[in-house]
């Protein structure tokens, strides 16, 4: 086939503004953009070019988990993006591929498995209680994102990771500023070059240690020689900044939660629903702004009929895939009862989110502790009243203004 009749037959490039929704409102070109068909050519608001829209469960799983689509390729190239800069560093976890991404994984494997999450729960609970305790003392109003929902992710994150609690707030404004544009590029440059210089002195202070907090297996892989420092570092970085998105993910969840009484009822009168009704949150709730790291096709690929060449990029949807009727039945419906729920939220394949089962403790422990200590919770303005942020790739809410 000529290069004109290839040209001819693809599908429109379509243009994906940094649309903000607010609430839990799902992302109208999103939706556009799927009803189109399972694969879309898109361009978004930074970067160049166009690339490729995944956006059906099927799919999604398909391109996360094989291996001729390399997230290492993307190194050096400006696709078309969400994030106004871009700037990974090579050998960063993020954009490397198997088998050095497994060797780094590997390395903190320990401290994300079941065993792993459950050493801190008790000591998470406890946190959380000494919160809600300061909550109840203040009396209402309250922002329940300044009181618990961000210093709560802050403190779990850093006692995984082994960061003393005297550092915590350093720790948190430097994750602002990494994750937020509306600080600018050199804002969040500066912070990262900041936490990395951090995470290097305490990686290396941990060289021989046999503690099980992410630092100290860090510390004792580079001892070892399994990761360098460098290496160690940038999931270091990686892992706190992520930790954090649990911030953002519960504030919608509670916004959800406080604008749908009777879904709260339900939590309240039927505590052995709350982890599967948890799971049904994550998959329902909006969690991010348009997509985020893309791939690059190494070899020509078809993917729901349609034939990616080799040097595309190619983005997924893990929102687009969590509201696919062909796997989740009436896919707009909070369904508590719904089972199986095969949600990708924390991402599919090698480069699945490390932190899913920690997210998923920290949400079941909020649910449980504002749902039971706090029985008259509810939003202290109007719904429409909260204020979203702007310009995160993460999205939640700024505030959440509570009264009881």
């Amino acid at each position: 086939m000529s290069e004109e009749a290839l040209t001819e037959t693809l599908p429109p490039i379509r243009h994906w503004p940094a649309v903000d929704p607010t609430g839990t409102d799902f992302d109208p070109v999103l939706a556009d953009l799927m009803r189109e068909g399972p694969v879309t050519r898109v361009q978004l608001a930074n970067g160049e070019g166009w690339a490729w829209l995944v956006t059906r469960y099927d799919d999604v799983r398909r391109v996360t988990n094989d291996p001729r689509f390399s997230r290492e390729a993307v190194m050096g190239r400006q696709v078309t993006r969400l994030a106004p800069h871009y700037t990974p560093d090579r050998g960063a976890v993020g954009v490397l591929d198997p088998p050095e991404h497994t060797r780094l994984r590997r390395s903190v494997a320990a401290a994300f498995t079941a065993k792993g999450v459950e050493r801190v729960r008790e000591r998470a609970r406890g946190m959380l209680d000494e919160l809600v305790d300061e909550l109840l003392q203040d009396g209402p109003p309250a922002d329940l994102t300044a009181t618990i929902l961000g210093p709560f992710p802050i403190a779990v994150i850093c006692e995984l990771m082994g960061v003393p609690a005297a550092d915590r707030h350093a720790m948190h404004t430097w994750t602002q500023l990494i994750l937020s544009s509306a600080h600018g590029k050199e804002a969040g440059e500066k912070a990262e070059r900041e936490m990395s210089a951090y995470f290097s002195d305490l990686v290396g202070l941990r060289e021989g240690s046999t503690a099980e907090d992410v630092t100290s297996l860090l510390g004792a892989a580079v001892g070892r020689g399994e990761v360098t420092l460098e290496e160690a570092v940038g999931l270091a970085v990686l892992l706190q900044v992520g930790g954090e998105a649990v911030t953002n993910n519960s504030g919608q969840l509670f916004y959800l939660l406080l604008t749908r009484p009777d879904l709260v009822e339900r939590l309240r009168s039927d505590r052995a629903i709350r982890p599967r009704a948890i799971d049904e949150l994550l998959r329902y709730i909006p969690h991010r702004n348009a997509v985020g790291l893309s791939r690059i096709a190494l070899e020509d690929v078809e993917i729901g009929g349609v034939r990616i060449r080799a040097g595309d990029p190619v983005h997924v949807s893990y929102l687009a895939a969590n509201r696919d009727p062909d796997v989740f039945p009436d896919p707009e419906t909070i369904d508590f009862s719904r089972s199986p729920n095969p949600h990708v939220a924390f991402g599919f394949g090698p480069h699945h989110c490390p932190g899913g089962m920690l997210a998923r403790l920290e949400s079941e422990l909020l649910v449980d502790a504002l749902l039971d200590r706090v029985p008259s919770l509810r939003l202290a303005v109007p719904p429409g009243q909260v204020p979203f942020r702007k310009g995160a790739s993460i999205r939640g809410p700024a505030a959440l203004p509570v009264t009881w």
